[in-house]
């Protein structure tokens, strides 16, 4: 019999080949990720928890802002 896992994949904490995130849970903005789904799970009524989604959506417009940033950095067509 052969052994299981032998030939099993990469687990899926190995580190993407670039910089981004990759999923979600590598985000900076996961803990307000999370906080907005809990509201909604805690609250029937989607207003109120706009301000976790306010929270949320300034958080990935800056991660967007970093991330642009970086890539004019390493174009080659400054």
């Amino acid at each position: 019999m052969a052994a299981s896992g032998s030939s099993a994949p990469l687990p899926a904490s190995s580190a993407p080949p670039y910089s981004g995130a990759a999923r979600i849970a590598d985000s900076p903005c996961f803990p307000q990720y999370t906080a907005s789904l809990k509201c909604l799970e805690a609250n029937a009524n989607k207003s109120k928890c706009q301000q976790e989604f306010d929270y949320y959506k300034e958080c990935k417009k800056k991660e967007r802002e970093a991330r642009l940033e970086r890539n004019r950095k390493r174009s080659f067509f400054q």
